[in-house]
This record gives C-alpha cells, sequence and structure tokens, in this order.
C-alpha cells in the first residue's frame, strides 16, 4: 500500500431490478439520491458485466453527473467461473479475488456491482467482500432494491425465520423433490423458503408447485418487483388450484417464490 495514502473502500452498490427490460424504471424511484451520489462519484469498479455497468452509470449520471466520463472508469469484471457458477461452486477451488482490489490499496474507492439488485445476495460479489476483509479495508454497502426482500416483506410468510436457496433443479422429477423437501422443512420448522426463477422457467415451476404442494401450504409469487407491472400473490395451494388460469397469474419477469405454514 502506498504509505501516503489510505486505503479505499469498497461500496456494494446495488442497481434496478429492470436489467434487459425494454422499459427501464426511473433512477429516482429505486434508488436514494445518497446512493446515486456515491455512484456517480466512484470511478473503480468490479463488475458482473462491464456493459451493463457502463449502462448504468449513464443513467446515473442523467440524475447526478458523473465525477469522470464513463469512458475513463477502470471497470473489470469477475472472471467468468465465478460470474456463471457464483462465488460457493463447491467443484471449482476458492477464488481469491485480492488481486481485484489493487485499488483500494492505491486509495481509491471501489464499487462491487452486478445486472440487478444488490451484489453478493443472489448474486456473484461475496468473494471480493471476504477479500476486502482479508486486506483490513472498510466495506459499506449502499441502500436499492433487494427482491428476496422485497418479496417475503410482500409475501406474509414468516419473516422472522426464513432461508434462501437459490435456484432449484431445472428436471421436473428433481425440482418436484426438492419442493417437496423444502415444503416438508417449512411445515416443520416454520421457516420460509424462498427460492427464484427465470423468466422462461417460472410456468414451469408454478405448475411443478401446484402439483406436488399440500393445498394447505402458502404459496407466495412476486415478479417484477419495483417495476410497473410488478405482481404479488400470495395463498394456499389450494386457491391457487382453484383458479381458472392459475400459470397466468405470473409474469414472464425475474420471480421470487415462497413456500412455508399458511
Amino acid at each position: 500500500m502506498n504509505a501516503d495514502r489510505a486505503a479505499g473502500t469498497l461500496y456494494l452498490v446495488p442497481t434496478p431490478l429492470d436489467h434487459g427490460l425494454a422499459s427501464l424504471t426511473p433512477l429516482e424511484d429505486v434508488l436514494p439520491l445518497g446512493t446515486i451520489r456515491v455512484a456517480a462519484r466512484l470511478t473503480h469498479w468490479v463488475a458482473e458485466n462491464a456493459k451493463a455497468t457502463r449502462a448504468f452509470l449513464a443513467r446515473v449520471h442523467a440524475v447526478a453527473p458523473l465525477s469522470q466520463a464513463v469512458q475513463s472508469h477502470h471497470i473489470v469484471e469477475l472472471p467468468r467461473q465465478v460470474h456463471k457458477k457464483g462465488d460457493h461452486d463447491a467443484s471449482a477451488p476458492a477464488f481469491d479475488a485480492r488481486d481485484l482490489l489493487a485499488p483500494l490499496l492505491q486509495g481509491h474507492d471501489l464499487g462491487l456491482i452486478s445486472e440487478a439488485g444488490m451484489p453478493a445476495i443472489a448474486d456473484p460479489g461475496s468473494s471480493v467482500v471476504r477479500a476486502a476483509h482479508a486486506l483490513g479495508v472498510g466495506v459499506v454497502p449502499l441502500v436499492g432494491p433487494v427482491s428476496i426482500l422485497l418479496a417475503l416483506a410482500a409475501s406474509g410468510l414468516n419473516g422472522q425465520n426464513f432461508a434462501f436457496v437459490g435456484y432449484l433443479p431445472q428436471h421436473d422429477d428433481e425440482r418436484v423433490q426438492r419442493l417437496r423437501a423444502l415444503e416438508a422443512l417449512a411445515l416443520k420448522s416454520g421457516q420460509t423458503q424462498l427460492f427464484i426463477e427465470t423468466p422462461y422457467r417460472n410456468a414451469a415451476l408454478l405448475r411443478s408447485a401446484l402439483a406436488s404442494l399440500n393445498a394447505s401450504t402458502r404459496l407466495a409469487v412476486c415478479s417484477g418487483l419495483t417495476l410497473a407491472g410488478a405482481r404479488t400473490a400470495s395463498r394456499s395451494v389450494g386457491q391457487w388450484r382453484a383458479l381458472p388460469n392459475a400459470l397466468g397469474a405470473i409474469a414472464k419477469a425475474p420471480a421470487v417464490f415462497g413456500i412455508g405454514p399458511n
């Protein structure tokens, strides 16, 4: 470290939940001005996707002018292995992110950013945070949308005891087996079980849940959170089954599912 400069701070910068969508939510509707201002002054980044980061910075600039032109920002992408498989892939060697944090040791503040939502929550980035702690530098999470917590709050499920389990298996038989195991845990312990799916598999996951879960289990589906077309529905599986078009009730947008006692 440069003896004349104190280490910088690692900021966890949340982004809107509209990545990849045709219609974008006004930035100031989902991020507080304080978060936008910090993003505007940062010039060094570790990103899930550099192109998405530049697009986000263009939106920031429309609200709070950037300290430097986007073209001059130093943006380093997380390695593909971490980007695609996450920071905790048991089949791969642990990723040491300390080399990505060189700007911190040179006195620059650094932003960690994902394509949508809060980095390191259901997104890669925890390896970067661990590396920052190992180096003894400050870590500051900024305020912004976290889809898991928004969905939990809107679901009516137990918000005092909950677990997020990520994506479920894609194959039908394995998915049903996992759903039943999560349901058994939720009913035994009272612990809400939260999981996510990509938009094009939302209907398949909902179909499996309605076919395999107990009629009395509560199932919540929250999609398009913070967007103009956001939908949240929470009812027993039996009530879901009674709907004339249950599958039509789920939007083709990023979704969070939750199950627990009714």
